[in-house]
This record gives structure tokens, C-alpha cells and sequence, in this order.
């Protein structure tokens, strides 16, 4: 399982070709009650605006906009992603609400106090500098904004075959203390499912 773990790993990380739009797909509907946690708790509204790190294939994108014609940026390092989220958040596009790019977290293209907002969901195991991909997100956060970052437990990734290379696992505790280090002053985590995922509020 060595070969096909390593690939895995490195879809969910990076989706990429036909394989990345299934895997991307996958994710959607194994990971309904991570986003449904996200958009109970943002509850969008129309003057928000928010970005959004590793979108994938969009799908959060969507049911935002669904619910509030919110200004949402998206970065992800996948090209690929880039152009499925377009495709499938054309209007949003269209009407200049939504925009996709290239980019990465540790090195975000955005000025101080840019956003409302900042959602990942399920990145964070992946970043090359989880401090100061969390510094980072911070310095492009309102003050009182909030960073949304669903992930699974560490159980749950324990459960599975890929994740045993190229992911980093994290406890609660740990989750917190880099929240702490990276300047947010209110950090919660709710469950998510029955020990399947957290969704972990970071306030500035």
C-alpha cells in the first residue's frame, strides 16, 4: 500500500488531472457535516467578505453563495482546482464575487485586515509552515475576524491507509497552542460528526 498511500496522500494535498476531480468530489460528500459546520457557525450575510485556502473543487464556495452574495476569494496551489472552481462558481465569477488563484498560505497575496473571514477545510495537515500559515492568516484577518479551520480528528486520519506519509496529525491541545503562538486571543473547538472531525474558531 506504500505507492498508492503516497498517491493519495498527494491528491488530497495537491488535486490534480481526472483522479483530483474525483478525489475533490469524494471529499464533498464524506465531508457534509464539516461544511454544514462551517456555514452554521459564519452564518454569511451580504457585506462579508471572505477567503477562502484550498478550495478544491469550489464546493464551499457555492453554498455560501447560495445563502449571501458574499465577496469570497479563493487560493489554492492546485492549477487545476483553479479552473474546476471557476467553472462551477461561474456566476459568482461572472458578477465579480468570487475569484480562484494560485497561492499558498504561508505567503498570502493579501494586504493586513483585508477579511472578515478566512475558511480551510482539511489543508492545515499539508502547509509547510503550519506557524506561519496561522501568523499569515492572522495578518490578513479584520480585527475580531475569525479563521474556520475543519479537519478531521486525529483518529480519523489514523483510520485510513494514505495518511500515514505526507500528513501532519495534530491533538486539540496542539491546535490551540499554535493558535496561541500565531497571536489569536480566542480559540474553540467543536466536534463535528461522532469523533469524526473539529471545527476549530480562531479569533483575532
Amino acid at each position: 500500500m506504500g505507492k498508492m498511500g503516497d498517491y493519495w496522500a498527494s491528491q488530497c494535498g495537491n488535486p490534480r488531472g481526472f483522479i483530483g476531480k474525483i478525489v475533490t468530489w469524494a471529499m464533498n460528500r464524506a465531508n457534509s457535516v464539516m461544511y454544514r459546520g462551517i456555514i452554521t457557525r459564519m452564518k454569511p450575510h451580504d457585506s462579508m467578505r471572505i477567503l477562502d485556502i484550498g478550495f478544491g473543487n469550489g464546493y464551499l464556495e457555492k453554498l455560501i453563495y447560495k445563502q449571501a452574495k458574499c465577496q469570497i476569494e479563493g487560493v489554492d496551489i492546485s492549477e487545476d482546482m483553479v479552473n474546476v472552481a471557476t467553472k462551477n462558481n461561474k456566476e459568482a465569477v461572472s458578477k465579480g464575487m468570487a475569484h480562484f488563484a494560485i497561492g499558498d498560505c504561508c505567503d498570502l497575496a493579501f494586504d493586513d485586515f483585508s477579511f472578515d473571514v478566512v475558511t480551510t477545510m482539511n489543508t492545515i495537515y499539508f502547509w509547510d509552515d503550519t506557524i506561519k500559515g496561522l501568523k499569515e492568516i492572522h495578518r490578513v484577518l479584520k480585527k475580531g475576524g475569525v479563521f474556520y479551520n475543519a479537519v478531521l480528528t486525529k483518529e480519523s486520519l489514523d483510520s485510513v491507509f494514505y495518511t500515514k506519509n505526507g500528513f501532519k496529525k495534530f491533538e486539540e491541545k496542539e491546535y490551540v497552542q499554535m493558535g496561541k503562538e500565531a497571536g489569536f486571543s480566542y480559540i474553540s473547538i467543536t466536534p463535528l460528526g461522532h469523533k469524526y472531525g473539529l471545527l476549530i474558531e480562531y479569533k483575532k
